[in-house]
């Protein structure tokens, strides 16, 4: 088949190139909106991935925050970001999405859930081992306008009792990495227990940010991240090691791993 090469105006051609020289790398102008939402490759302090979106657009009918777990009309869990992709009405897209928060051995959360206002597992005050207890641990949370907090557990207790909190989504995990601008108390500097890490943070720039570490980290590396580095007063661990996973397909991010609930920004076509 013969091939044709059609030479462009000059200034069309220069209009081309400053269009994608402004598109972000990794990603089709038509699969992100950098204005609203983004996704990130970072090298300092340390490798990680990182997906922001603003608070102000998710108060808008395009784009929501939401929490997946079990497929339409099954008790099954969803397990994989393969399976919630496939569940997902056709006029919805996944920009991004992250295992939100520590599960069972049957995929159940084990912390406070809360699914389109349905309460999935009760608020879990309870003393134990693990991360999930080193406390103060904490809960990310939403109301109906998608209004974002991350809220220790014993304080959210008490706004729920009170009335002052209706959670629509809601995922419990801990510990705490930052609490109202301070590093946990219980995290150490010179700790040498380094593992694959992600969380979750509400910072001072009105963004929700989600992070996976490229790299093994300790907490404190981790929680410095949050408070230092992307200003997020406060900030919840999610989960580490294995259990660490991320969907971004705009920086090429898409394990594979099974995994509990989920949490991810859907926008409307």
């Amino acid at each position: 088949m013969p091939s044709f090469v059609f030479a462009l105006p000059l200034s069309l051609a220069l209009l081309a190139l400053s269009v994608s020289a402004c598109q972000p790398i990794g990603a089709d102008a038509s699969d992100s909106d950098t204005e609203n939402w983004s996704c990130q490759s970072q090298d300092t302090p340390f490798t990680y991935s990182i997906c922001s979106v603003n608070a102000d657009a998710l108060n808008s009918e395009r784009y929501s925050l939401q929490l997946f777990w079990q497929q339409p009309g099954d008790t099954q869990p969803l397990l994989t970001f393969d399976n919630l992709l496939a569940t997902l009405p056709t006029n919805q897209t996944l920009n991004f999405a992250m295992n939100a928060g520590m599960y069972n051995e049957s995929y159940a959360p084990i912390g406070y859930t809360v699914i389109k206002g349905k309460e999935i597992r009760a608020l879990n005050l309870n003393e134990g081992g693990g991360n999930f207890h080193l406390l103060p641990n904490g809960v990310m949370w939403w109301d109906k306008s998608g209004n974002v907090q991350i809220t220790e557990s014993n304080a959210l207790d008490e706004q729920i009792k009170n009335d002052e909190a209706k959670p629509w989504y809601a995922t419990q995990s801990g510990p705490m990495l930052v609490i109202n601008d301070e590093i946990h108390p219980q995290f150490n500097s010179d700790s040498n227990s380094i593992k694959f890490r992600n969380g979750a943070g509400v910072c001072s720039d009105g963004s929700i940010r989600l992070v996976n570490s490229n790299e093994p980290v300790t907490f404190y590396q981790f929680a410095s991240l949050f408070k230092n580095d992307l200003s997020c007063p406060n900030a919840l661990f999610l989960d580490g090691g294995i259990a660490s996973a991320l969907y971004a397909p705009s920086i090429d991010k898409h394990d594979k791993k099974e995994m509990g609930v989920m949490i991810g920004v859907v926008e409307l076509k």
